[in-house]
């Protein structure tokens, strides 16, 4: 559901979507999704510890810098030179990589319970990635009407998942 999220968050911020930031995103959150699974998988009990203290606030920081470029771009009203695509370079990276940490804790419940992690971590790439599909289209139907608005939607958005997983971890 992350990742349906914050695609709806990435459709907003494209003006022009294409088929090719569709499926670049859904490719990358698909596969982090899948591959993060299967390294908390390999990683057990080993490294539980150590990641599990500090996991929500890394999806939150790279949440909040991404959502708040978004607000402050559309509130600057400039576009800055090359507009970011979400789904290029070190932003794709990021939030793939800050909607699949909880896959990352998945695969690792899985080992301590002595579960094999093939199919799991397919299944859980393939939905990622279909919901990234649904996410981005819907995002972008939204985006196209609003706007500026819609701009900011997307940034308050990414920042509200962060919060959400900071107080649902820290809470725990």
């Amino acid at each position: 559901m992350d990742a349906f999220a914050v695609a709806i968050a990435a459709g907003l911020s494209i003006e022009r979507l294409t088929w090719r930031h569709v499926l670049r995103l859904a490719f990358f959150f698909g596969f982090f999704q899948f591959a993060m699974a299967v390294l908390g998988w390999l990683g057990g009990r080993t490294i539980s510890v150590y990641i599990s203290t500090y996991d929500h606030w890394i999806a939150f920081g790279l949440l909040a810098v991404i959502g708040g470029k978004m607000l402050w771009e559309a509130w600057s009203g400039k576009v800055p030179e090359g507009h970011s695509d979400p789904t290029r370079g070190w932003t794709v990276i990021m939030l793939s990589v800050a909607t699949s940490i909880d896959a990352l804790a998945t695969g690792m419940s899985m080992a301590f319970i002595g579960v094999a992690i093939g199919l799991p971590s397919v299944v859980i790439g393939v939905v990622a990635a279909a919901m990234t599909v649904i996410g981005i289209r819907f995002g972008s139907r939204i985006g196209r009407k609003g706007g500026r608005l819609a701009e900011v939607l997307g940034g308050v958005v990414l920042i509200s998942i962060g919060l959400q997983i900071l107080i649902s971890h820290l809470h725990a």
